[in-house]
């Protein structure tokens, strides 16, 4: 709950008599715009100093002797945590917690610069992953979504590192992506932090088929697990949010397979398609799995969505319109459930993909016949006039069930 959302709804709750104006002041209180924007600078200014670090020692590394280059690097680790970790104990959490990412920040950059100060070799993604496991280290020791999330970009920049400069996809950074970060995500439920490691560990399954030239789809096994972990948890945001880049990364794959049917018609088949029986085997069970978590939760509806996983690749015909069918039924089912739920996100989001879906639809069935410019000028009109309706009838629900909407 915001400071914005109950100035909005407050003039409500006053007229219909369920809080006065002075309790509506107290609300108010708890949540100072100025609290937010002080406890924010700390957090700013950690990243510009951390840059700053890496930036100036990067930029005057060769000018500084070797021992003195040693110590600032431990100087400046050593300075970081200690005066992290007694702000923290002094009861200044935010400022502390920035030092601390400020001493991971030097940990990461120190084992860097001493690689190249003795010439130090390696062909694998080590020092990231060395630098990503001190960031979970801290994030478990302080419990901070900022450490979490440093350390999840600092994984997510070791997988890609190494998928790039290597072609190999490092198994070390996925586990402890999955085991040591999933582990900390499941016990805090927290929303934002289960999104964005759904999504890095959708990026690295991303990475793991192509790194690894293994058949495509097979990325979709571990996509479609994770998704069911989500089915699994009784917390329905929380779900959502691990199902969220798992489905997003099928809908994309299936524009893909609509927009762009030259390109896995010629030679692409064999890349995207893994052996049937040993894929459709493991579809089929996960989808058993996932049935029997969401019939737990009562939410057995939402089986639907797993249309978007069925692997049409391989009817021996019409592949590219089942393809398309998916995507509408899907941003379809999703805006039925969000009017059904009166959830505004899942409206919102339903929405945006219908049309997605509309303008996929609208592109492969013109774009080759018809002029350009009126392509556009119908296209525009298409989309506006959709925007118009699926807004009005969101306006429609949404002001018909505002009070008392658990969803807003």
């Amino acid at each position: 709950m915001s400071r914005k959302w109950v100035e909005k709804e407050a003039p409500l709750w006053i007229e219909r008599g369920i809080v006065t104006r002075e309790q509506v002041n107290q609300i108010l209180n708890l949540y100072e715009d100025k609290k937010h924007a002080v406890g924010l600078l700390p957090i700013l200014g950690s990243i510009l100093l951390g840059l700053g670090i890496l930036s100036f020692i990067a930029a005057n590394w060769q000018d500084i002797p070797q021992l003195l280059r040693l110590g600032l690097v431990i100087a400046a680790m050593a300075g970081f945590y200690g005066a992290g970790e007694t702000m923290v104990r002094r009861g200044s959490d935010k400022l502390g917690i920035a030092l601390v990412a400020l001493g991971v920040i030097s940990f990461g950059g120190g084992i860097i610069l001493i690689g190249q100060m003795f010439h130090l070799m390696a062909y694998h993604a080590g020092t990231f992953i060395l630098w990503s496991a001190a960031g979970t280290a801290a994030t478990y020791l302080y419990r901070s979504r900022y450490l979490y999330l440093l350390s999840l970009l600092l994984v997510n920049v070791a997988q890609w590192y190494s998928a790039n400069e290597f072609d190999t996809f490092s198994y070390t950074a996925f586990g402890l992506l999955v085991l040591a970060l999933g582990a900390y995500v499941w016990k805090r439920r927290s929303n934002l932090l289960i999104w964005l490691f759904s999504f890095s560990v959708t990026l690295h399954l991303l990475m793991w088929t192509t790194s690894n030239e293994i058949p495509f789809l097979w990325m979709f096994v571990p996509a479609m697990a994770l998704y069911v972990a989500g089915d699994w948890l009784e917390e329905r945001h929380g779900g959502y949010a691990l199902q969220a880049a798992p489905l997003a990364a099928a809908f994309v794959f299936g524009v893909f397979m609509v927009l762009f049917p030259d390109e896995w018609r010629g030679g692409m088949m064999e890349e995207l398609r893994p052996e049937p029986l040993y894929y459709i085997g493991a579809l089929v069970l996960l989808f058993a799995v996932s049935l029997a978590g969401k019939m737990k939760n009562g939410r057995a509806s939402s089986a639907f969505e797993c249309i978007l996983f069925v692997p049409f690749l391989y009817i021996p015909s019409g592949i590219e319109v089942l393809y398309l069918l998916s995507l509408f039924f899907f941003s379809l089912y999703v805006l039925w459930r969000g009017y059904t739920e009166e959830w505004r996100f899942k409206i919102n989001f339903g929405t945006m993909l219908f049309i997605c879906s509309t303008l996929v639809a609208y592109g492969k069935l013109t774009w080759d016949f018809m002029d350009k410019s009126l392509f556009f000028m119908i296209g525009g009109i298409i989309l506006l006039g959709l925007s118009w309706f699926l807004n009005r009838r969101k306006k429609q629900v949404l002001d018909v069930t505002k009070e008392g909407n658990p969803h807003e």
